[in-house]
């Protein structure tokens, strides 16, 4: 393999990562309030079908964007008021949006199928950078969402680290009992928190719709959503880890593609199968490890009750 080729390779990595990337940005701010939300691929799907609608509609790839995001929190507030106010289970409520998000896109859906983008998110050389040997054509060569990506980890790892915000946000998924003690509004954070998952969570579908395959397909997340959940174990609740996890796993799918370029003859089918199998291998992984190092929120999974207390 020489080295122009490496170099397309990964930075086609980084592109198939971004979708993954963001919806597993969301899903990691989500729990680390402790609410557990497995609706990530229906809200990704939601975020698709209502971006390149509204992209469609309007000619503009930003407002198509904005929408993703905006449809995305709205879903996301259906597991909000399920788990937070009712005190349903994460876990059901989760799979039950996966279910409704991925009839509603097809329903929503329907009457796109077949349309192509008449507009989309073209690449941007960054000046300067994308001259840069190897890290510029891999990094500083794509479209603005990309380059969006990149900024919202900074934040987010600000966020979470260096702020009072992100301080009451651990204390939240860690004991929600002590933080409300303390005067942190708990259901407020939650919501909150929520929210912004489905808000990542479309951003990466409108990826998807918007950029990465222009166009609306039903399902066309095929698990993107699953992994994402399964990349912020594997992250360890860290967002630079997070970034690091997407881009592997866009590395593994962009593989079963480019293959046959590389003269390795294996079957397509199962080439596909590899970014899954890897998703598993990492879940085993993981469970083995040491449970001190690998633990979630100690709240995860848990709802909230201040009569409880």
């Amino acid at each position: 393999m020489d080295s122009a080729m490496l170099i397309a390779t990964l930075a086609a990595a980084v592109t198939a990562g971004t979708p993954i990337f963001y919806a597993c940005l969301g899903e990691l701010l989500t729990e680390k309030s402790g609410n557990l939300n497995l609706g990530v691929e229906g809200m990704m799907l939601i975020g698709a079908v209502c971006g390149f609608k509204a992209a469609v509609a309007t000619g503009n790839p930003w407002i198509g964007f904005l929408t993703a995001m905006l449809a995305g929190a709205a879903i996301s507030l259906i597991h909000g008021f399920l788990t937070i106010h009712l005190k349903a289970s994460q876990v059901v409520s989760g799979l039950a949006l996966t279910i409704f998000g991925t009839g509603l896109s097809s329903f929503i859906g329907k009457p796109l199928i077949g349309i192509p983008a008449p507009v989309k998110f073209n690449k941007i050389p960054i000046p300067g950078l994308s001259e840069i040997p190897y890290v510029g054509q891999i990094f500083f060569n794509h479209d603005a969402l990309i380059y969006l990506s990149y900024v919202a980890v900074i934040l987010v790892w600000v966020y979470l680290y260096k702020t009072n915000m992100g301080l009451k946000l651990k204390a939240v998924g860690e004991n929600p009992a002590a933080a409300d003690s303390l005067g942190v509004n708990v259901m407020r954070m939650q919501y909150i928190h929520v929210m912004l998952g489905g808000v990542f969570a479309g951003a990466g579908g409108a990826y998807l719709s918007l950029a990465y395959a222009p166009a609306w397909l039903e399902n066309m997340t095929a698990g993107r959503g699953w992994i994402a959940v399964a990349l912020v174990i594997f992250a360890l609740w860290n967002p630079l880890r997070a970034m690091l996890g997407a881009y592997i796993f866009g590395g593994l799918d962009i593989l079963g593609f480019r293959a046959q370029t590389f003269g390795i003859a294996i079957s397509p089918f199962f080439m596909k199968m590899i970014p899954y199998l890897f998703t598993i291998a990492v879940l085993i992984f993981i469970s083995a490890k040491n449970k001190r190092d690998v633990a979630p929120p100690a709240a995860l999974g848990v709802s909230y009750s201040r009569e409880e207390r």
